[in-house]
Protein backbone atom coordinates (compact mmCIF):
# COMPACT_ATOMS: atom_id res chain seq x y z
CA UNK A 1 0.00 0.00 0.00
CA UNK A 2 2.96 2.23 0.57
CA UNK A 3 4.44 1.97 -2.82
CA UNK A 4 1.35 2.49 -4.51
CA UNK A 5 0.73 5.80 -2.17
CA UNK A 6 4.05 7.36 -3.04
CA UNK A 7 3.46 6.43 -6.94
CA UNK A 8 0.23 8.17 -6.82
CA UNK A 9 1.69 11.09 -4.96
CA UNK A 10 4.21 11.27 -7.10
CA UNK A 11 1.79 10.84 -10.23
CA UNK A 12 -0.11 14.00 -8.92
CA UNK A 13 2.85 16.21 -8.06
CA UNK A 14 3.81 15.25 -11.87
CA UNK A 15 0.54 16.33 -12.88
CA UNK A 16 0.53 19.65 -10.95
CA UNK A 17 3.71 20.53 -12.33
CA UNK A 18 2.94 20.15 -16.19
CA UNK A 19 -0.39 21.90 -15.45
CA UNK A 20 1.79 24.58 -13.84
CA UNK A 21 4.26 24.69 -16.29
CA UNK A 22 1.67 25.17 -19.22
CA UNK A 23 -0.03 27.79 -17.43
CA UNK A 24 3.32 29.74 -17.57
CA UNK A 25 3.96 29.13 -20.89
CA UNK A 26 0.38 30.01 -21.93
CA UNK A 27 0.74 33.72 -19.76
CA UNK A 28 4.18 34.13 -21.85
CA UNK A 29 2.60 33.82 -25.26
CA UNK A 30 0.02 35.97 -24.25
CA UNK A 31 2.73 38.52 -22.90
CA UNK A 32 4.27 38.55 -26.13
CA UNK A 33 1.37 38.33 -28.14
CA UNK A 34 1.95 40.66 -31.51
CA UNK A 35 5.54 41.28 -30.85
CA UNK A 36 6.15 39.79 -34.47
CA UNK A 37 5.11 42.75 -36.14
CA UNK A 38 6.76 44.75 -33.53
CA UNK A 39 10.10 42.63 -34.21
CA UNK A 40 9.44 42.80 -38.24
CA UNK A 41 9.49 46.81 -38.27
CA UNK A 42 12.38 46.76 -36.29
CA UNK A 43 14.15 44.80 -38.79
CA UNK A 44 12.56 46.91 -41.43
CA UNK A 45 13.89 50.22 -39.74
CA UNK A 46 17.62 48.35 -39.44
CA UNK A 47 17.71 47.66 -43.11
CA UNK A 48 16.57 51.33 -44.00
CA UNK A 49 18.90 52.86 -41.48
CA UNK A 50 21.53 50.72 -43.25
CA UNK A 51 21.01 51.80 -46.71
CA UNK A 52 20.58 55.47 -46.03
CA UNK A 53 23.53 55.77 -44.06
CA UNK A 54 25.27 54.06 -46.53
CA UNK A 55 24.25 56.81 -49.52
CA UNK A 56 25.21 59.01 -47.17
CA UNK A 57 28.29 58.21 -46.83
CA UNK A 58 29.43 57.55 -50.65
CA UNK A 59 27.73 60.81 -51.18
CA UNK A 60 29.78 62.52 -48.16
CA UNK A 61 32.83 61.16 -49.59
CA UNK A 62 32.07 62.26 -52.79
CA UNK A 63 31.26 66.19 -52.37
CA UNK A 64 33.45 66.64 -49.07
CA UNK A 65 36.16 63.95 -49.31
CA UNK A 66 38.48 65.56 -47.01
CA UNK A 67 35.79 66.27 -43.71
CA UNK A 68 35.10 62.35 -44.41
CA UNK A 69 38.36 61.84 -44.22
CA UNK A 70 39.17 63.73 -41.33
CA UNK A 71 36.00 62.66 -39.20
CA UNK A 72 36.35 58.92 -40.27
CA UNK A 73 40.09 58.99 -38.87
CA UNK A 74 39.76 60.38 -35.92
CA UNK A 75 36.49 58.04 -35.24
CA UNK A 76 38.49 55.36 -35.80
CA UNK A 77 41.10 56.53 -33.94
CA UNK A 78 39.01 57.69 -30.53
CA UNK A 79 36.09 55.44 -29.95
CA UNK A 80 37.96 52.27 -29.57
CA UNK A 81 40.42 54.18 -26.98
CA UNK A 82 37.02 55.09 -25.26
CA UNK A 83 35.91 51.24 -25.33
CA UNK A 84 39.11 50.20 -24.16
CA UNK A 85 39.35 52.77 -20.99
CA UNK A 86 35.87 52.13 -19.79
CA UNK A 87 36.47 48.34 -20.42
CA UNK A 88 40.16 48.11 -18.97
CA UNK A 89 41.96 46.76 -22.02
CA UNK A 90 44.92 48.30 -21.32
CA UNK A 91 47.06 45.89 -24.06
CA UNK A 92 45.59 48.07 -26.71
CA UNK A 93 46.17 50.96 -25.08
CA UNK A 94 49.26 50.55 -24.93
CA UNK A 95 49.68 49.81 -28.41
CA UNK A 96 47.60 52.63 -29.60
CA UNK A 97 49.87 55.03 -27.17
CA UNK A 98 52.86 54.04 -29.49
CA UNK A 99 51.46 54.56 -32.76
CA UNK A 100 49.98 58.01 -31.83
CA UNK A 101 53.06 58.77 -30.37
CA UNK A 102 55.33 57.45 -33.68
CA UNK A 103 52.61 58.96 -35.92
CA UNK A 104 52.21 62.46 -34.15
CA UNK A 105 55.93 63.14 -34.38
CA UNK A 106 55.70 61.79 -38.50
CA UNK A 107 52.95 64.04 -39.08
CA UNK A 108 54.75 66.90 -37.19
CA UNK A 109 57.72 66.28 -39.64
CA UNK A 110 55.18 66.17 -43.37
CA UNK A 111 53.66 68.92 -42.29
CA UNK A 112 56.86 71.69 -41.75
CA UNK A 113 56.90 74.82 -43.77
CA UNK A 114 60.62 73.56 -44.64
CA UNK A 115 60.81 69.74 -45.45
CA UNK A 116 64.14 68.38 -44.76
CA UNK A 117 65.22 66.00 -47.43
CA UNK A 118 65.00 62.97 -45.51
CA UNK A 119 61.42 63.51 -44.18
CA UNK A 120 59.59 62.10 -47.22
CA UNK A 121 61.43 59.14 -47.42
CA UNK A 122 61.32 58.53 -43.55
CA UNK A 123 56.89 59.20 -44.01
CA UNK A 124 57.17 56.58 -46.56
CA UNK A 125 59.17 53.56 -44.56
CA UNK A 126 57.00 54.18 -41.37
CA UNK A 127 53.93 53.59 -43.37
CA UNK A 128 55.29 50.63 -45.35
CA UNK A 129 56.68 49.37 -42.20
CA UNK A 130 52.80 49.41 -40.70
CA UNK A 131 51.58 47.78 -43.66
CA UNK A 132 53.55 45.40 -43.73
CA UNK A 133 53.31 44.49 -40.38
CA UNK A 134 49.62 44.52 -40.66
CA UNK A 135 49.70 42.10 -43.19
CA UNK A 136 52.02 39.64 -40.78
CA UNK A 137 49.53 40.15 -37.75
CA UNK A 138 46.46 39.61 -39.69
CA UNK A 139 47.92 36.36 -41.87
CA UNK A 140 49.06 34.92 -38.45
CA UNK A 141 45.64 35.83 -36.77
CA UNK A 142 43.94 34.13 -39.85
CA UNK A 143 46.25 30.61 -39.67
CA UNK A 144 45.74 30.48 -35.82
CA UNK A 145 41.81 30.77 -36.22
CA UNK A 146 42.27 27.74 -39.09
CA UNK A 147 44.21 25.60 -37.35
CA UNK A 148 41.70 25.77 -34.38
CA UNK A 149 39.33 25.09 -36.55
CA UNK A 150 40.77 22.22 -37.52
CA UNK A 151 41.30 20.99 -34.18
CA UNK A 152 45.26 21.13 -34.20
CA UNK A 153 45.48 23.51 -31.31
CA UNK A 154 45.29 20.20 -29.31
CA UNK A 155 48.08 18.65 -30.34
CA UNK A 156 49.78 21.20 -28.88
CA UNK A 157 47.80 20.69 -25.09
CA UNK A 158 46.69 24.30 -25.74
CA UNK A 159 42.38 24.85 -25.47
CA UNK A 160 40.35 26.03 -28.05
CA UNK A 161 39.37 29.57 -26.55
CA UNK A 162 42.91 30.71 -25.88
CA UNK A 163 43.84 29.77 -29.66
CA UNK A 164 40.74 31.38 -31.33
CA UNK A 165 40.87 34.56 -28.79
CA UNK A 166 44.70 34.79 -29.61
CA UNK A 167 43.89 34.75 -33.24
CA UNK A 168 40.56 37.25 -33.18
CA UNK A 169 42.65 39.82 -31.81
CA UNK A 170 45.75 39.28 -34.04
CA UNK A 171 43.49 40.15 -36.92
CA UNK A 172 41.89 43.08 -34.93
CA UNK A 173 45.25 44.70 -34.42
CA UNK A 174 46.38 43.84 -38.25
CA UNK A 175 43.16 45.41 -39.91
CA UNK A 176 42.34 47.64 -37.08
CA UNK A 177 46.36 49.60 -37.53
CA UNK A 178 46.43 48.70 -41.43
CA UNK A 179 43.08 50.78 -42.04
CA UNK A 180 44.53 53.59 -39.92
CA UNK A 181 47.70 53.87 -40.91
CA UNK A 182 46.79 54.19 -44.95
CA UNK A 183 44.46 56.95 -44.03
CA UNK A 184 47.26 58.25 -41.66
CA UNK A 185 49.26 58.72 -44.93
CA UNK A 186 46.94 60.20 -47.37
CA UNK A 187 47.11 62.91 -45.07
CA UNK A 188 51.02 63.00 -45.01
CA UNK A 189 51.17 62.58 -48.66
CA UNK A 190 49.03 65.52 -49.31
CA UNK A 191 50.88 67.82 -47.21
CA UNK A 192 54.06 67.02 -48.35
CA UNK A 193 53.09 66.75 -52.55
CA UNK A 194 52.31 70.65 -52.82
CA UNK A 195 55.36 71.45 -51.40
CA UNK A 196 58.05 69.29 -53.29
CA UNK A 197 59.16 71.15 -56.89
CA UNK A 198 59.90 69.59 -60.39
CA UNK A 199 62.25 66.89 -61.07
CA UNK A 200 62.49 65.09 -57.72
CA UNK A 201 60.36 62.11 -56.78
CA UNK A 202 57.04 63.41 -54.82
CA UNK A 203 57.48 59.89 -52.66
CA UNK A 204 61.16 60.17 -51.74
CA UNK A 205 61.91 63.73 -52.48
CA UNK A 206 65.15 62.34 -54.21
CA UNK A 207 66.25 63.60 -57.46
CA UNK A 208 64.98 61.42 -60.13
CA UNK A 209 68.89 61.44 -61.98
CA UNK A 210 71.89 62.43 -60.06
CA UNK A 211 73.67 65.75 -62.13
CA UNK A 212 77.33 63.89 -61.34
CA UNK A 213 77.39 60.99 -62.97
CA UNK A 214 79.67 60.78 -65.88
CA UNK A 215 77.96 58.68 -68.97
CA UNK A 216 74.01 58.38 -68.63
CA UNK A 217 71.73 56.06 -71.58
CA UNK A 218 68.01 56.42 -71.46
CA UNK A 219 65.77 53.86 -72.72
CA UNK A 220 62.38 54.88 -72.80
CA UNK A 221 59.10 52.52 -73.32
CA UNK A 222 55.55 54.19 -73.78
CA UNK A 223 52.33 52.13 -73.07
CA UNK A 224 48.80 53.98 -73.65
CA UNK A 225 48.37 55.31 -69.46
CA UNK A 226 52.02 55.76 -68.54
CA UNK A 227 55.56 55.06 -70.07
CA UNK A 228 58.64 54.41 -68.09
CA UNK A 229 62.27 55.09 -68.81
CA UNK A 230 65.39 52.83 -68.03
CA UNK A 231 68.64 54.84 -67.28
CA UNK A 232 72.19 53.47 -67.22
CA UNK A 233 74.68 55.57 -65.45
CA UNK A 234 78.02 55.13 -64.87
CA UNK A 235 80.78 56.88 -62.10
CA UNK A 236 83.99 56.56 -61.35
CA UNK A 237 85.46 57.26 -58.05
CA UNK A 238 89.24 56.65 -59.38
CA UNK A 239 90.86 55.91 -62.61
CA UNK A 240 90.09 52.31 -62.17
CA UNK A 241 86.92 52.21 -60.56
CA UNK A 242 83.58 52.25 -62.09
CA UNK A 243 80.49 51.99 -60.58
CA UNK A 244 77.28 51.57 -62.72
CA UNK A 245 73.80 52.32 -61.56
CA UNK A 246 70.27 51.52 -63.19
CA UNK A 247 67.42 53.47 -62.15
CA UNK A 248 63.69 52.60 -63.81
CA UNK A 249 61.58 56.17 -64.13
CA UNK A 250 57.96 55.52 -64.15
CA UNK A 251 55.96 58.49 -66.01
CA UNK A 252 52.14 58.38 -65.15
CA UNK A 253 49.54 59.88 -67.31
CA UNK A 254 49.90 62.97 -65.57
CA UNK A 255 53.26 63.66 -66.71
CA UNK A 256 55.14 63.07 -62.81
CA UNK A 257 57.42 60.96 -62.92
CA UNK A 258 58.68 58.92 -60.42
CA UNK A 259 61.31 55.89 -59.05
CA UNK A 260 59.76 52.37 -59.84
CA UNK A 261 60.42 51.29 -55.92
CA UNK A 262 58.92 54.61 -54.77
CA UNK A 263 55.78 54.18 -57.16
CA UNK A 264 55.53 50.58 -56.73
CA UNK A 265 54.76 51.44 -52.78
CA UNK A 266 52.82 53.86 -53.15
CA UNK A 267 50.20 51.20 -55.03
CA UNK A 268 51.08 48.56 -51.93
CA UNK A 269 50.49 50.85 -48.87
CA UNK A 270 48.11 54.13 -50.42
CA UNK A 271 45.55 51.20 -51.97
CA UNK A 272 44.91 54.49 -54.78
CA UNK A 273 44.45 54.59 -58.57
CA UNK A 274 45.67 58.78 -58.00
CA UNK A 275 49.05 60.40 -58.39
CA UNK A 276 50.47 61.15 -55.41
CA UNK A 277 51.67 64.77 -56.52
CA UNK A 278 48.51 66.04 -58.33
CA UNK A 279 45.72 63.36 -57.43
CA UNK A 280 44.66 62.90 -60.44
CA UNK A 281 43.10 59.31 -62.01
CA UNK A 282 45.80 56.78 -63.12
CA UNK A 283 45.84 53.01 -63.68
CA UNK A 284 48.03 51.80 -61.87
CA UNK A 285 46.95 48.75 -61.48
CA UNK A 286 48.41 47.92 -65.20
CA UNK A 287 51.59 49.37 -64.66
CA UNK A 288 51.97 46.29 -61.48
CA UNK A 289 50.35 43.23 -61.85
CA UNK A 290 51.84 41.77 -58.43
CA UNK A 291 53.12 45.25 -56.94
Amino acid sequence: MDNRDESVVRVHHDAIGGEEWQIEHAKLHEKHRGHEQMHLEMMLILVVTLVVAQVFLVQWKKRHFKSYQLCTLLGMWLIPVYVCITRSWYRFLMTWLVYTICSTWIWRKSTEDHIHGSTPRLVYKWFLFLHKLSYVLGIAGYIVMVFTLMGLNHIFGLHSTSCMDAGILLLFYGLYYGVLGRDFAHICTDRMACKIGSGVCAICDNRLVASNFDDKEEEEVEEKTYSFTIVHCETSFSPNHRVSYVFTLFSLSCGHVFHEFCIRGWVVVGKLQTCPYCKEKVDLKRMFKNP
